[in-house]
């Protein structure tokens, strides 16, 4: 039976990351994998995990199932999170949110209920996107189609461009959409534009599906959800899938969310079942370790203040390593001027070098990347930047 199966593509980060591993020098730098990395390019425990997690282990009793929906205090505190404990949406009655396995989890349970919804839909993806976007949705069984997003010449969103790919789509039609810290690009919708984005899914009829993986990464918790919040106030459906992979750490635990605003309370009870239904059939039951983290930290005052000034620590991080990498390069009069980097969110930007380029990184200087020239920001620390930028320096000249 197996001989019928085909060879795949090589996944292109796990092979810089292969690669990466092979190289014996001691001074190589690693800007390819997208994770958080601390000073010393480690990717710590927050402290709130550590004390919440003694904590649970210390008091649990039993490791029987918890629920096909998760852990109900996670979903209760995420939506919270998601929406803002007073959001119309959430006192309505008309948010249904269901635990998965990490953000990709969330997205498959949402893809699978969007198809069941509507066989066949339509989901228009942002050019580019997270590369496992496409096959996660594409296995749910949905029909997928980009817009434009990304501007490269100038590095910014391509507005005009999206909304006039978008403004053509059906009604019924999903838009996909980074919530915040675009991967990989790092470029935002501004406020402006998520309330043209807004206006342009009430008018068309379209359903937003809003990927939120890095909540509390680029401005804060609640700046980071106002495009969310905006579009589940205004409009009768939107799709929201969340990670706590990032903004708590918790890669391996794979802990996530999908949240589904609904026209009507009982629609919403609806999706709950049917959500349920989907998540039994892919994996019968979530995970319960990392969920029950997340539930005691954002229900104990005390933690979730200590997790909230850790979360900031690292934003403070990631956008001061952005100013300081600017900073270095204008220094060396690069050729480029690299002052968006400093203006784009998240962990991830796009150089904007050649892929001949990002190879002579790699080889000459043993500097990896994704031959995009996306980087992960968090891979640089004070004791290589200017490693990192001289070779950049030396590859332009």
């Amino acid at each position: 039976m197996f001989e019928t199966l085909k060879p795949m593509p090589p996944d292109a980060i796990l092979g810089i990351m292969t690669l990466f591993r092979a190289d014996k020098d001691p001074g190589k730098i690693d800007l390819s994998v997208g994770v958080y990395q601390d000073e010393q390019g480690l990717t710590p425990v927050l402290a709130s995990v550590k004390r919440a997690e003694k904590a649970i282990i210390e008091a649990q009793d039993s490791k029987t199932y918890v629920a096909i929906a998760g852990n109900a205090g996670f979903n209760s505190g995420i939506a919270e999170l998601l929406y803002g404990k007073d959001h119309p949406a959430l006192k309505g009655g008309r948010v249904a949110t269901v635990q998965t396995p990490g953000g990709s989890g969330g997205l498959s349970v949402a893809g699978h209920l969007l198809a069941r919804s509507k066989p066949n839909a339509r989901v228009y993806v942002s050019d580019p996107s997270w590369p496992n976007h496409i096959p996660l949705l594409k296995m749910s069984g949905l029909e997928l189609e980009t817009y434009p997003y990304y501007d490269y010449a100038h590095h910014r969103v391509d507005f005009d461009a999206m909304v006039g790919k978008l403004d053509k789509a059906k009604a019924g039609e999903i838009v996909l959409i980074h919530g915040c810290c675009h991967n990989p690009c790092g470029a935002d919708l501004s406020r402006e534009q998520w309330e043209a984005l807004t206006q342009l899914c009430e008018r068309r009829g379209l359903v937003p599906f809003i990927d939120l993986a890095y909540q509390g990464l680029s401005e804060g918790l609640e700046e980071d959800a106002y495009g969310a919040r905006l579009m589940a106030s205004r409009l009768p459906e939107v799709v929201v899938v969340s990670s706590c992979s990032k903004n708590l750490g918790l890669y391996r635990e794979r802990v996530g969310a999908a949240s589904f605003v609904s026209a009507t309370p009982e629609a919403s009870k609806l999706v709950l079942a049917n959500a349920s239904n989907v998540a039994r059939g892919i994996y019968s039951m979530p995970p319960d370790h990392g969920a029950a983290i997340v539930s005691y930290i954002l229900h104990d005052a005390g933690l979730r203040a200590q997790w909230v000034k850790e979360l900031e620590e690292m934003r403070g991080r990631l956008n001061g390593l952005r100013k300081l990498l600017v900073d270095k390069l204008a220094a060396r009069k690069t050729p480029i001027d690299f002052s968006f980097i400093a203006k784009e969110r998240g962990m991830f930007s796009f150089l904007g070098i050649t892929k001949e380029q990002v190879i002579r990184l790699r080889d000459e200087f043993h500097i990896y990347m994704v031959e995009s020239s996306r980087v992960n920001i968090a891979g640089i620390n004070h004791s290589n930047v200017d490693t990192v930028a001289d070779a950049i320096a030396a590859v332009l000249k």
